[in-house]
């Protein structure tokens, strides 16, 4: 159904007659007579009667006149839903435990007045595809990874270092250090069964491997966080990486230990992408707020991978 022939319909009815609903759509008489016609050969039923006073309703008019009323409301509301300024500010934080949603609920704290819909996409492919597409806004990822440049309508900027520490459990060899370096870690099995092939952070941790001589197993299924962290409690041989920003909360009896890792730290690199061409006004809020809560990057005693996007 056309809505432009809906909205004469309700226009002419509200105005009573023809040639002061053209006035108000600055339309020809002829053109609304011309609509009023197509909704009626559409519709199968006559909705005006012509009097000497003007266009009184049929009827069947009186009948529609309520339902195209709410045909108008419903396609306002679809155009508002994404219109920019006017929808949620969209993005893709990953997952619900990391340092990208710590970011976002800093930003929401300090803006409550913006919308937001925040997303969980799982590999970089389909999150810059939905930033291109205008899907979502922005979507916080460690770029560029090797091989995969971003596409030039893409612009990014990084946001974030995030510190790794060691999470062991009580009966590991390292739970009592108070910090232990990269090289002290060479030999002792650390088990990341979240790490995925293919994906911006197992390329992280192949590079971190290859640079200090680590032994990262990613074997087994994922079960989650809770039985990574009850399998690292009971098991001594195993150790694991977690981000400082990382937001998890276990059992006092687990025993579990997070330890900084030092000389250099390795620090993940998170960034912020976006379309270059985005209008949505909240996005420049966001970019500068992060601008000048986000600590700086590339600091002394720190390792991160040499593809990593300069600050």
């Amino acid at each position: 159904m056309d809505l432009d022939t809906v909205r004469t319909f309700v226009t002419a009815a509200d105005a009573g007659r023809f040639q002061e609903a053209a006035a108000e759509l600055a339309v020809t008489q002829q053109a609304v007579s011309k609509r009023i016609a197509a909704l009626e050969r559409t519709l199968g039923v006559r909705l005006f009667t012509r009097t000497p006073r003007g266009a009184e309703l049929t009827i069947d008019g009186q009948a529609f006149l309520p339902h195209a009323r709410e045909l108008l409301r419903v396609a306002e509301r679809a155009v508002a839903s994404v219109r920019t300024g006017r929808r949620p500010l969209r993005v893709d934080v990953i997952a619900s435990r990391g340092a990208a949603t710590g970011l976002m609920r800093g930003f929401h704290r300090a803006h409550p007045g913006i919308d937001l819909d925040v997303v969980m996409l799982f590999d970089i492919e389909t999150a810059v595809a939905a930033v291109r597409s205008g899907t979502i806004d922005a979507s916080f990822r460690a770029v560029a990874a090797p091989g995969r440049p971003l596409p030039e309508d893409v612009e990014s900027v990084r946001v974030l270092d995030e510190p790794l520490q060691l999470l062991t459990g009580p009966g590991h060899a390292l739970a009592g250090a108070r910090s232990v370096t990269l090289a002290r870690l060479a030999g002792h099995r650390i088990w990341m069964p979240g790490i995925v092939p293919g994906t911006e952070w197992a390329a992280y941790y192949d590079d971190l491997v290859a640079e200090f001589g680590l032994t990262i197993e990613a074997t087994g299924p994922n079960f989650g966080s809770d039985a990574l962290l009850d399998t690292i409690a009971d098991t001594p041989a195993l150790a694991t990486f977690m981000g400082e920003h990382t937001s998890l909360v276990w059992p006092a009896g687990l025993g579990l230990r997070r330890i900084p890792v030092t000389d250099p730290t390795p620090v993940y690199p998170h960034a912020l992408l976006w379309h270059r061409d985005n209008p949505h006004p909240a996005l420049a809020t966001l970019r500068a707020h992060l601008a000048t809560t986000t600590a700086g990057h590339d600091a002394t005693g720190t390792w991160t991978p040499g593809w990593a996007i300069p600050r």
